[in-house]
């Protein structure tokens, strides 16, 4: 396992099918409308991930093939997702990038407070903690709000650890990456924020992070 190469960073941006997408937003929201958000966040996500400046490219994997078409019309690669599960449709799409990325991004499309900015930001972070350590692996993660999840991750190499996403996967990262003898940062900022309950729906619109893209 090499050292931090951020010359080639893709973003991977995991996505459930729209019709089963965001189940515990059902009270508030209805199918119909619970769809609506799902592209809207994306649209914003893709759309941040190809103004950011740090991104060589951005893949979205979902096993929605209906999807997958909208995200190419946005401008994203896209990988029809083969397996069940979160974690192995991210190492699908891994194992599928390898060859031509140095470094990636898993970027949720849940979370509406993302941009370019933010997501420079965190390429930035990771620059500067390669510089410390170059011949170390580098694992920044952002974690949710509650301090228990990852919202953002960011992997140079690609390989540097498995992926943990579920429950209690900030710590499982942690421990991973320094099992991996990575060097390990964690940042707060605007991509905290992830919409899965009526709360963070309400939260996120009286934060005025409004999920319509193009607001």
């Amino acid at each position: 396992m090499s050292g931090v190469d951020l010359a080639r960073i893709v973003a991977i941006v995991p996505v459930r099918s729209l019709s089963g997408a965001k189940s515990r937003l059902g009270e508030p929201l209805d199918p119909e409308e619970r769809g609506d958000l799902i592209m809207a966040l994306l649209r914003r996500t893709v759309a941040a991930a190809l103004a950011s400046r740090s991104l060589a490219g951005i893949a979205v994997v979902s096993r929605d093939s209906d999807l997958l078409a909208q995200a190419r019309a946005m401008g994203a690669a896209s990988l029809l997702q083969e397996s069940d599960g979160l974690n192995e449709g991210l190492a699908e799409t891994r194992e599928a990038t390898c060859a031509e990325t140095t470094a990636i991004l898993v970027l949720p499309a849940d979370l509406p407070g993302v941009s370019a900015e933010a997501i420079d930001r965190l390429a930035e972070v990771a620059a500067e903690t390669g510089r410390i350590a170059p011949d170390r692996p580098v694992v920044v993660l952002v974690p949710d709000r509650h301090g228990t999840g990852t919202n953002a991750l960011l992997l140079s190499p690609p390989d540097a650890i498995p992926f943990r996403f579920g429950e209690e996967s900030r710590a499982a990262h942690a421990r991973e990456a320094a099992a991996a003898g990575a060097s390990y940062v964690e940042l707060a900022g605007p991509l905290a924020f992830d919409v899965d309950t009526p709360e963070d729906l309400l939260l996120a619109d009286g934060a005025g992070l409004d999920h319509e893209a193009g607001r």
